[in-house]
């Protein structure tokens, strides 16, 4: 499979017009990772993004005295990386693979240029992503609560 027929079947870019993904294509690869394979850790310059096309990618959180805490985990359909998008370009997330995954590979800096060089674009691919940023936040938010707790009510009066 090409990578442009891998960009035309992922549901990130649906109804996205057929020149921005020819044009996507040029920053754009297959990559296969395997069980255990640290893509990233929070901190880190965030040079790339992936679209998820199978297995599972767990994204974590560093958090002190309790390590990695993980946060979610993305599979086939999902969106790996936003933080490419937006300086300091530095990933707010770690992810490592838990399953043999398969994914599209983007270069940052050319998709950049991309979305700066065609304001329709540009916007279009910025809400895309911003879907994913409110959903991980969301999920952070969720396991956070589930981490320390959510009091349910408040402490009896003295």
């Amino acid at each position: 499979m090409t990578p442009l027929e891998m960009l035309r079947e992922h549901p990130f870019l649906a109804d996205v017009p057929e020149p921005w993904l020819t044009r996507l294509t040029g920053y754009a690869r297959p990559v296969v990772w395997h069980p255990g394979h640290r893509l990233f850790r929070a901190g880190q310059p965030a040079e790339r993004f992936w679209l998820v096309r199978g297995g599972e990618v767990a994204l974590d959180f560093p958090v002190p005295g309790r390590g990695d805490v993980g946060i979610e985990t993305i599979g086939p359909g999902g969106v790996l990386g936003w933080s490419w998008l937006f300086p300091p370009y530095r990933w707010q997330f770690g992810a490592v693979a838990v399953r043999r995954s398969t994914a599209v590979d983007f270069t940052a800096v050319g998709v950049r240029r991309l979305m700066e060089s065609d304001d329709a674009f540009g916007r279009q691919l910025t809400a895309r992503f911003m879907s994913v940023v409110v959903d991980r936040l969301q999920a952070s938010r969720v396991r956070l609560l589930d981490l320390y707790g959510y009091p349910t009510a408040p402490p009896p009066a003295a």
